[in-house]
């Protein structure tokens, strides 16, 4: 059944031929990734959007990045996804009702609190970004862009990853005391505004489940039994394990990371483990690569092959991913401040 499955899919590309491109996200197992035209990281495939052709997109991945891909498609393009359920649990985090209502009561001390969200966010939370003139980032470039907004305004909303977000001030050479969590409870109600006016960076408190899972006794677990090893780890992990790491990077940098060390190398990496075992085998045997600790992405995981031929097969309403003009100008309008700044 299986053998049956990719072959469908295949079958249908070749007769879909330049009307249809599959792109996947690194994060997809192998069994999407062999079917995939362009993979990527965030950055990497929004970039490609406005390079496409095809009338039809099928993104393998998460619904914000398809999202993202339909915001920056061209009218006649069709965006869509296999899984509408392959959500993101740190993007639910953030509602965009609160988060404006925040920034909103922020600026009104007085100060312009430019907000920039990781792409992993929904699409309001993008809209309230353009609209209060601020843009997106991902992880590869996330120091870029806070650094660029720290530059436009008196200080930053970073959301909704607070890990991300203290990495990067960490990055920038952001103090301590310039930086805040807030507690978003009850729409703000607990947040002291008068002392926030004094702070430069502002943090959501969302985060990613998948790398939060990795804690500083994993890397010591490492250390302890692999002295000689490299690791390396993604920007959304707890900065106290990022501290513990001889790197950090976005999943084109462990990429790299891996590709540029030296043969004989154990390297172990802090990400989605489909990823790494996708590095382990296309290194095997000259360098070793392992996981820190198991971590999957239950969402990334929805997008079987099984739906992606029912998708191919049928290309139905129901997998499209629609986002009205009105709705989007704004979401657009930060996603191309992003794309520019960083070309």
């Amino acid at each position: 059944m299986t053998s049956d499955i990719a072959t469908g899919i295949e079958n249908i590309k070749n007769e879909m031929d330049r009307e249809l491109v599959i792109l996947g996200h690194h994060y997809q197992s192998d069994r999407i990734i062999r079917h995939t035209d362009i993979q990527g990281d965030s950055l990497e495939l929004a970039r490609k959007i406005g390079g496409l052709s095809a009338k039809n997109i099928v993104f393998c991945g998460v619904h914000f990045m398809a999202e993202t891909a339909a915001v920056l498609a061209e009218p006649e393009q069709s965006v869509f996804l296999p899984e509408q359920s392959a959500t993101c649990v740190m993007a639910d985090m953030a509602p965009a009702s609160v988060a404006e209502k925040i920034l909103t009561r922020l600026n009104r001390e007085g100060r312009k609190i430019v907000p920039v969200a990781y792409v992993n966010s929904s699409l309001a939370i993008k809209n309230m970004c353009g609209k209060f003139g601020g843009s997106v980032c991902t992880s590869a470039n996330a120091k870029t862009m806070l650094a660029w907004a720290l530059d436009r305004g008196d200080g930053v909303l970073f959301l909704p990853d607070k890990h991300l977000g203290r990495n990067v001030a960490d990055d920038l050479g952001v103090c301590a005391e310039d930086r805040e969590i807030l507690d978003i409870r009850s729409g703000g109600k607990y947040i002291d505004y008068a002392k926030a006016g004094q702070k430069k960076m502002f943090f959501w408190p969302g985060l990613c489940a998948v790398h939060h899972r990795l804690k500083p006794e994993h890397l010591k677990k490492v250390r302890q039994n692999d002295p000689g090893a490299k690791i390396i780890v993604h920007p959304e992990c707890m900065p106290e394990v990022v501290a513990l790491a001889d790197a950090k990077g976005s999943t084109s940098m462990i990429m790299d990371f891996v590709r540029q060390a030296a043969p004989g190398s154990t390297i172990y990496v802090g990400t989605e483990e489909n990823m790494v075992r996708r590095l382990a085998a296309d290194y095997a045997p000259e360098k070793t690569v392992k996981p820190i600790y198991p971590t999957f992405c239950s969402n990334m995981a929805k997008i079987t092959p099984e739906k992606l031929l029912y998708t191919l097969n049928y290309l139905n309403p129901e997998n499209r991913i629609i986002v009205e003009e009105n709705a989007a100008a704004q979401a657009k309008k930060a996603l191309q401040i992003m794309l520019e700044v960083c070309s």
